[in-house]
């Protein structure tokens, strides 16, 4: 009887208790930037997994390279810069911008040799003017791959907005890590970077100088979005939804209090090698500026595409109607 009334109790239980919650598996793709940095903290603080997602990490060394990913099916999310991703929509990479993460991420930086020629009162186009005579040679600039975010940034900055000859400088791209080392090697003069780098390596050379922020390269620059894979989309709105609902969380806490976001910033982008307190700087560079609608970078991205066929690093405009979907974050908002 006992056993009897213990097998009934059990079945009892089995039936009313809540379903163990099972987590959809997810790789998420990233540049390995501060514009990244809400992804990380709701990782951290456990959120995406609330969200039913067990994620996996991957980091590249640019958006362009992290396209191939998402077109061979190795990645569900893309965390970078939103410029490849109409380009990679118009090839068939079903995907979506679901939110953003920053605006005018981007910087140009001078090394020792160049920052000496950007005097007070001095325009950026007679400082490389300068340099190149001073040095028999144009000044060499260091950047990502030609249809990225930093490439395309840093063309308008030198070429639209300063009117730098195109015989006083040289640009040479190479990935993320190879740009921040090459600065500070002195291998190259000059460079774009984004936080924590910019940080980085202003703390460890001083005579490295920011000589152009996001908002001098490109107005209200579109930095780094999140985008999702269509077929995943599909599979999980509920999911994507929660995703960005943490991603807002995140951003408020960011916003908020950067002191507590900071060990959750530092394991995933610094991985020990970075103290807390440069993470910190970072947060409260004016390099950093934190945003998740989407909405805000539709106009800078048709802009930027603009300019991108100008350049010749875009055979057209493409329409972005299908590239944006704010739905997901307005009903995150709403909630």
């Amino acid at each position: 009887m006992f056993r009897l009334m213990i097998g009934l109790l059990a079945c009892l239980y089995a039936a009313i208790a809540p379903a163990t919650a099972e987590t959809v598996p997810v790789r998420i793709g990233y540049i390995p930037v501060l514009g990244t940095a809400q992804v990380f903290v709701a990782n951290r603080e456990g959120w995406l997994k609330d969200a039913g997602l067990d994620v996996r990490f991957i980091p590249f060394d640019s958006g362009p390279n992290m396209i191939q990913g998402l077109a061979s099916g190795k990645l569900e999310i893309y965390v970078a810069g939103v410029a490849p991703l109409a380009v990679a929509r118009s090839k068939g990479v079903d995907v979506k911008v679901v939110a953003a993460t920053a605006i005018e991420e981007m910087t140009t930086v001078a090394g020792p040799r160049l920052a000496a020629f950007f005097k007070p009162g001095v325009s950026p186009a007679d400082a490389f003017k300068a340099f190149a005579q001073a040095n028999g040679r144009p000044a060499s600039m260091a950047t990502q791959p030609p249809g990225s975010v930093p490439h395309t940034t840093l063309n308008h900055w030198l070429f639209e907005t300063s009117k730098v000859a195109t015989s006083d400088v040289r640009i040479i791209t190479m990935g993320i890590d190879a740009t921040q080392q090459a600065v500070l090697a002195g291998a190259v003069d000059g460079a774009t970077l984004r936080e924590p780098a910019v940080t980085i390596v202003r703390e460890r050379d001083p005579h490295i100088k920011i000589v152009a922020l996001g908002g001098d390269m490109f107005p209200s620059q579109p930095g780094t979005v999140i985008a999702i894979q269509g077929a995943f989309l599909k599979a999980h709105p509920v999911e994507v939804e929660k995703l960005v609902a943490a991603i807002i969380r995140a951003n408020d806490q960011i916003q908020a209090d950067p002191a507590s976001v900071v060990p959750a910033i530092e394991a995933s982008l610094g991985k020990g090698l970075v103290s807390n307190d440069l993470i910190l700087a970072a947060l409260r560079s004016p390099a950093s500026k934190f945003t998740v609608d989407p909405d805000l970078i539709v106009a800078s991205t048709k802009a930027m595409q603009a300019y991108q066929v100008k350049l010749g690093t875009l055979d057209k405009e493409y329409p972005l109607d299908d590239l944006f979907d704010d739905s997901f974050y307005k009903r995150a908002m709403s909630k």
